[in-house]
């Protein structure tokens, strides 16, 4: 079923339902940031309080290209209903939560069902808008990370200090009883395929090469790059990536289409997409304690301070969407994007402590606006690059990327950063840089797509 131009006041409703889920599980991935120290306190758990946000990352990380394929197989509105019922109860139940072990499991559980909403968000799109809109579409869904980015730790910060820092998760469950009760009915019905067997191998081998890529980028700059439990897990990760080429090509229905990896358009997006995150999660989660370090500002302040960043990245996500309704457009925006994010990092390369404010507001917003035209352009072009049955793998191979683009980006850029913030901010920039180049290039090898696809379902 398509949603088309006489359906629009129906695309709304599904596009805000869409939006509510995935502004809850892109805030829950960093809203806890400013609430550990009082979690940590109440439950009596500060050696382990890591695995609070590791858990949820891991989870939502591994499960990626299940859900994807699952959706494809099974129909994504039943799924996507099924994976935001399960975040609001696992939501409750970090908010009930009792004791350190009893929380990290229900947050393993959210990451889960977290995991599944985005991914599944993303290719629902593709049911329910033409090829040429779903730039324009897929930029707000850009725009939500971004804000979610900066409002999460805000808001953790603000229900810690005035609340409870349990409303940090019980205040998912209103929010999202109404993305259900709308997505219940604005989405599309499931298109009926053929039913296949689950391809529980393949699940299990991604889902390994995941947790091992996972835990390696939190916990390799605690352990040591080089320590023996780092190594370790790199070796596992290559072993299990490399055993899922030969169980994927037999499987009948596999979770991860080798195809996916024949298609040079989804290759380059997911790299892309991957470098686009290393410079976009660097940038938002290190930039604050920056601001609060160097120039002594509040939580609060730097969030404001940032305000800046998130208008550019808001702004170009939406232009970007627009821009990439033609098609033809599509591998330019995507490299002015990435030289974008080039110019912003060299920009705060050269922040110190004293900057003056003027200059920080232009960096900031020369950051966003790269930040912004990236992510959900390349997951368009992976996209429109597929037929309908394989949108939902696609779109979880580009989301699965980014995934751990954001989690090594978080922990190489941390590394690199060392314990003087304010004088190293500047180097660790410049470090990245090259790689963000490299993106660059990557998205000038696009080539160019049709000004029309064939692979939206019939109504």
């Amino acid at each position: 079923m398509t949603l088309d131009t006489p359906a629009r006041p129906a695309v709304r409703l599904a596009m805000t339902a869409l939006i509510l889920a995935v502004l809850l599980a892109a805030l829950d991935q960093t809203i806890v940031s400013t609430a550990l120290p009082k979690i940590a306190a109440d439950l009596g758990g500060f050696r382990d309080i890591a695995w609070i946000t590791a858990s949820y990352l891991l989870a939502s990380t591994a499960a990626t290209p299940l859900w994807g394929k699952l959706g494809d197989m099974l129909g994504r509105k039943r799924l996507y209903l099924v994976a935001t019922t399960a975040f609001l109860v696992a939501s409750a139940l970090c908010g009930l939560a009792q004791d350190l072990p009893q929380l990290i499991a229900a947050r393993a559980v959210q990451g889960l069902a977290g995991g599944g909403m985005i991914v599944l968000t993303f290719a629902l799109v593709g049911d329910i808008v033409e090829p040429a809109e779903r730039g324009r579409y897929q930029g707000r869904f850009g725009s939500v990370y971004g804000v979610a980015s900066i409002a999460g730790p805000l808001l953790g910060g603000l229900f810690t200090d005035h609340l409870s820092w349990r409303w940090a998760f019980l205040v998912n469950v209103p929010v999202g009883l109404v993305a259900v009760i709308l997505a219940a009915r604005a989405l599309p019905a499931p298109v009926r395929r053929p039913a296949a067997r689950i391809d529980y191998p393949g699940a299990l081998l991604l889902a390994g090469a995941a947790t091992a890529l996972v835990l390696i980028t939190s916990f390799g700059p605690r352990w040591g790059w080089t320590s023996p439990g780092t190594l370790g897990l790199a070796a596992a990760a290559v072993v299990l990536a490399l055993l899922v080429i030969p169980v994927e090509r037999r499987a009948a229905a596999p979770v991860l289409p080798l195809s996916m990896f024949a298609s040079r358009t989804v290759v380059i997006a997911s790299l892309v997409g991957f470098i686009a995150n290393v410079a976009m999660f660097s940038v938002l989660v290190y930039l604050p304690t920056f601001l609060q370090v160097a120039d002594g500002v509040s939580a609060t302040l730097s969030g404001v301070h940032m305000l800046p960043l998130v208008i550019g990245l808001v702004v170009s996500q939406s232009l970007a969407g627009r821009w990439v309704a033609n098609p033809a457009r599509l591998r330019v925006v995507l490299v002015t994007g990435m030289a974008l994010n080039v110019a912003g990092l060299l920009l705060l390369s050269t922040l110190a402590p004293g900057t003056a404010q003027l200059a920080l507001v232009a960096y900031f917003l020369v950051a966003g606006v790269g930040i912004g035209m990236v992510p959900m352009v390349a997951l368009t072009a992976a996209q429109n690059a597929v037929p309908a049955t394989d949108i939902g793998a696609a779109s979880a191979v580009v989301t699965f990327a980014r995934s751990i683009g954001a989690a090594f980006g978080v922990a190489v850029f941390g590394s690199l950063l060392g314990e003087d913030v304010a004088h190293t901010l500047g180097g660790a920039f410049l470090a990245i840089t090259p790689v963000v180049v490299l993106g660059a290039v990557l998205a000038g090898l696009l080539r160019r797509q049709p000004s029309a696809a064939s692979n939206i379902p019939a109504s």
